[in-house]
């Protein structure tokens, strides 16, 4: 990954620096909210665009868009002979070698009075498609100028860095196409309607990353005066966005920011009165057009505070920067993050913050260039097409703009809410294709701890169940697949659970082998 702009060694970065701001620095307006200028790819490349990530991502979202293209052929070609001696155990092999998934026979099975439901078989090979993608999941090289990137933002002053954003599926390639930072510096990443995350639950992440830093020094001892960094993600649209921004908050850009920046002040102020001022998060808020990738960044002043109406735009950056050499372009972000807040680009109080607000401007530059080069400035869908729905835990191997909507929840009840809005979307598109909505409940577990498989799957069977009962046929617009996995917290294969288990039934996975 690349580092935006020329390093100098930070002063005390670690430092809570919240002095009042300096009269000197009056408020200035980065861009505004609903404007784009025209968008064309540099016909010689923009000097900050990285051609290597750009075409493994591209390569990556070729894969992944065939996966899912290939399904409902193969059930096309299946269908006229489900009644046929010996079906089942041939359409499963079939699917086997023509989707590289594995369907049970049992699902398979079909008599001239009750036929295969297309619909059902539908979803639960798109989730087994997801999971397939998940287990071979490839995440794109990392460009690093002279040293690795997490040593770099700890150079910033930064250690830790977790990530809110909103559920919506066009954020669904995020980490790598849009911010394209690796996940070696980001601790978590989690997903609520309109970006409305917990302030409780991030707190005790928060409190899980220091109580690492103290006891083993990961990711870096407790004396190095580094912090732990909240970076909120909102979303709006610069073509249409009176109806294609946050649905959760009524396409209305500047409310969905203001909530999302609201929540990130909460979470700050709860720690520092738990922790003490010392410990005080650092807290940036950003905006991600769904129609361009391009980002708004709220750049803190010194005293940390951002303004709605104060941002840089990497949309802007691109057209001021396609003219200049690499490193001419990283002087312009630095200059452009400095004039926001009116501070010079040698500022020691808000230098960490600057410089990582530039490596995020200059990561989305390259994006925003892949975007222009391939679709001409914008995306030709501007609405929603996921094709599935994530509940519970995070899944963040797969990554793509309009893949899955992700409503990360301890409870049904706790987010109703957000399901309601995924289901919607996701219904708009398929029933009238006669489509089911498929629904893919993950519980993560920490394989260090006895009985934490079984107590995930616990979870799931329970959040599945919930899920039935509260969006039963008559409560959803659309019919759901609903069907539960768990999977280890540091990673590997999605482990499907056999639907005529019990929570209390010995707990066997499904196609891919038991729980150990």
């Amino acid at each position: 990954m690349s580092v935006p702009i020329a390093l100098r060694r930070p002063g005390d970065l670690g430092r809570s620096r919240l002095r009042p701001p300096r009269a000197a620095a009056p408020a200035r307006t980065g861009g505004s909210y609903g404007a784009r200028p025209p968008l064309h790819a540099s016909a010689s490349g923009h000097p900050l665009a990285e051609p290597a990530i750009t075409r493994a991502l591209a390569d990556r979202a070729r894969e992944i868009e065939a996966a899912f293209a290939a399904i409902e052929p193969a059930l096309v070609a299946l269908a006229p002979r489900q009644f046929e001696p010996g079906f089942p155990e041939r359409a499963a092999a079939e699917l086997a070698t023509l989707l590289g998934v594995r369907l049970e026979p049992a699902l398979l099975r079909a008599v001239w009075n009750a036929p295969l439901d297309m619909a059902d078989l539908h979803a639960r090979l798109v989730l087994r498609t997801f999971a397939r993608l998940v287990e071979r999941s490839a995440r794109p090289p990392a460009v690093e100028e002279g040293e690795p990137v997490a040593e770099v933002i700890r150079r910033f002053g930064f250690h830790a860095v977790d990530v809110a954003t909103c559920a919506d599926g066009r954020l669904g390639g995020l980490l790598d196409h849009v911010l394209r930072v690796p996940p070696a510096i980001v601790v978590a990443r989690k997903s609520f309607a309109g970006a409305l995350f917990d302030v409780e639950e991030a707190i005790a992440r928060f409190e899980r990353v220091e109580l690492a830093r103290w006891r083993e020094g990961r990711p870096n001892p407790a004396s190095e005066p580094t912090r732990y960094l909240a970076l909120g993600v909102y979303h709006f649209s610069s073509l249409d966005p009176e109806h294609e921004g946050c649905a959760a908050h009524g396409s209305d850009d500047r409310r969905a920011a203001a909530a999302l920046l609201e929540r990130l002040q909460d979470f700050a102020e709860g720690v520092a009165r738990r922790y003490g001022e010392a410990v005080r998060p650092a807290i940036l808020l950003a905006g991600v057009d769904t129609d361009t990738d391009a980002v708004r960044v709220h750049v803190p002043d010194a005293a940390g505070r951002m303004l709605l109406d104060r941002f840089v735009s990497s949309l802007e950056l691109h057209a001021r920067t396609r003219a200049l050499s690499r490193e001419e372009a990283k002087d312009e972000i630095r200059r452009r993050v400095a004039a926001v807040i009116g501070v010079p680009p040698d500022d020691p109080a808000t230098e960490g913050m600057r410089w990582f607000c530039g490596y995020l401007l200059k990561n989305n530059i390259a994006q925003v260039e892949a975007v222009a080069a391939r679709f001409g400035g914008a995306y030709p869908d501007r609405g929603h097409g996921e094709r599935l729905i994530l509940v519970g835990d995070p899944v963040d191997d797969v990554q793509l703009r309009n893949l899955a909507f992700q409503a990360q929840m301890r409870s049904i009840e706790e987010g109703e809410a957000d399901l309601a809005v995924g289901i919607r979307l996701l219904a708009a598109r398929l029933a009238p294709l006669g489509f089911a909505v498929p629904v893919l409940v993950v519980q993560s577990f920490d394989a260090a701890l006895p009985g934490a498989d079984h107590r995930a799957a616990r979870r799931a069977f329970q959040m599945r169940a919930a899920l039935e009962r509260r969006f039963a046929s008559g409560a959803s617009p659309c019919r759901l697949v609903v069907e539960a996995a768990i999977r280890s917290a540091a990673g590997g294969p999605l482990r499907f659970l056999n639907r005529d288990e019990t929570p209390n039934s010995g707990l066997r996975c499904g196609a891919e082998g038991r729980i150990p």
